[in-house]
């Protein structure tokens, strides 16, 4: 039984365009930098979503964490993500 090569060079060839795209935005793109602090602040927010009111300010953070499995055997992942914000309205005179 013959291998046509027509599928697998369809395959192949949108395999190496996906993969020489990574690679130019992994070799051009700078890595940032994440300070410290700033980390552990997001590691001591609580489970949920709290808001809080003072005057002139609300402040609010959410955290998820979830442990996944990608398929029935496969590795487990622990998904951990974190939000801070501000919003802060001035009235001008």
């Amino acid at each position: 039984m013959a291998i046509q090569m027509t599928p697998l060079a369809a395959i192949a060839l949108r395999y190496g365009v996906t993969a020489a795209a990574g690679f130019i935005a992994a070799r051009f793109i700078p890595r940032g930098r994440f300070p410290q602090p700033v980390e552990a602040q997001m590691d001591a927010a609580p489970q949920g979503i709290r808001l809080r009111k003072s005057r002139g300010q609300i402040s609010g953070s959410a955290r998820l964490t979830q442990t996944k499995r990608l398929g029935r055997f496969g590795p487990r992942f622990r998904i951990d993500g974190t939000a801070l914000a501000r919003l802060r309205i001035r009235r001008l005179t």
